[in-house]
């Protein structure tokens, strides 16, 4: 059969109609596990994503309105996904897992006769990181057999236990923990659901299984982790949290020296006997960064976000300005990785004022101050800076963004 398993259709029920008791218990969440926010997303839209490129037919059972907002967006202009993947209208589901897998065989079964699947896969709402190995695994062995679950040996000894204490050691040779996506053939497992009101099993392959046929057991994941307890959601958000891509951006910045002004440098006041020039509180250094954080992020310069030609800004204190920049970096889901600027001038000396300029900005950006990086250097007499007109600054910044 293995030959004509490309031919063959694939629907997946994607369950979505449990209420999660064991998790709300613990957690005290009034949103039922599936429907959590997991790395931007619902985790049942992790659960849809994972099996969408190996299906053709994919059928929620469950609440309809939640079901239609946390899968809102995978159809393309008709029905179907980029994948080619149809999402049918979801079912309700049942008071048990049985009921609610047998309402979506029987969604499915009501299609067409050339729109029928011809295997099945059987996947938890609450099982949003599945390898896509696991997936082709399951799908590969229903070629030779009936049904195919995936799973993991049981690793740790296993005990039984009555009012808190220890009966016997059970023996984990050949023990298995069962997870989903679990596939079978289509006919066969509609045909055993409907003779199966008075059962008790509590998956699939338990059908199979009673009823004589063959299930085989394919190698599943440890991060196939089915949301159940509080510790899991900590799990699977280091699995699934979103992927953060390294961006530099670079600031420069030059303000020329004015009588009457304080000399502010890095958000602190410096001692000299003459200030900066400009619209703001000319703050070269804070400037510059505030440029290159902007940069990285692809959202233009300081001028674009505070416009000189708006009196507003006349005298600012440019830390006004710098807290905005570190906001839109957390705005964006992103984070600071080090900022290092470098202040252009003969004087006055910014070593003494280094480590306060440091603290100062890592305050501003709420990061740790070891991500920040003040030096100075001189023009060499060379230039307008080595002429002391003015003072100059450059700023090199790294951030990760979603």
């Amino acid at each position: 059969m293995a030959a004509f398993l490309p031919t063959m259709r694939v629907a997946a029920i994607l369950l979505a109609a449990g209420q999660g008791r064991r998790f709300s218990a613990q957690t005290a969440s009034p949103v039922a596990k599936q429907y959590l926010t997991l790395g931007g997303r619902p985790v049942i839209r992790h659960a849809a994503d994972a099996l969408i490129p190996h299906v053709q037919i994919l059928q929620p059972v469950g609440e309809r309105a939640s079901l239609d907002g946390a899968l809102s967006g995978l159809r393309t202009a008709g029905d179907a996904t980029a994948d080619g993947c149809t999402i049918l209208d979801c079912v309700p589901g049942g008071e048990t897992r049985q009921e609610s897998v047998r309402a979506g065989l029987e969604a499915l079964d009501r299609l067409p006769e050339t729109q029928k699947p011809d295997l099945v896969l059987i996947h938890d709402g609450a099982r949003p990181y599945v390898p896509a190995e696991v997936t082709r695994a399951v799908i590969d062995a229903l070629s030779a057999h009936a049904g195919a679950i995936p799973g993991v040996p049981v690793a740790d000894t296993i005990k039984r236990v009555r009012d808190g204490v220890i009966t016997d050691t059970v023996p984990r040779t050949d023990l298995y923990r069962a997870q989903t996506p679990q596939g079978f053939r289509f006919g066969l497992l509609r045909d055993l659901h409907r003779g199966a009101a008075a059962s008790d099993a509590t998956d699939d392959a338990a059908l199979l299984e009673t009823a004589g046929h063959h299930v085989a057991m394919v190698a599943g994941s440890e991060d196939n982790i089915k949301l159940t307890y509080k510790e899991d959601l900590v799990r699977l958000e280091r699995l699934i949290g979103p992927t953060l891509l390294p961006r530099t951006g670079l600031g420069y910045d030059v303000h020329a020296f004015a009588e009457g002004r304080p000399l502010i440098l890095c958000g602190i006041t410096v001692p000299h006997t003459r200030g900066l020039a400009g619209h703001s509180d000319a703050d070269v250094g804070i400037h510059a960064l505030c440029d290159a954080i902007y940069g990285a992020l692809a959202e233009g310069d300081i001028g674009r976000h505070f416009p000189p030609s708006q009196n507003e800004w006349k005298d600012a204190d440019s830390a006004r300005f710098l807290v905005h920049a570190g906001e839109r970096i957390r705005a964006r889901g992103g984070m600071l990785i080090n900022a290092d600027l470098t202040l252009i001038c003969e004087r006055p000396k910014i070593g003494p004022h280094a480590q306060a300029m440091r603290e100062r900005l890592a305050d501003l950006l709420q990061v740790g101050v070891d991500r920040i990086s003040v030096k100075a250097t001189t023009s060499e007499r060379l230039g307008f800076t080595g002429r002391e007109e003015g003072i100059a600054c450059t700023a090199a910044v790294s951030v990760l963004v979603p």
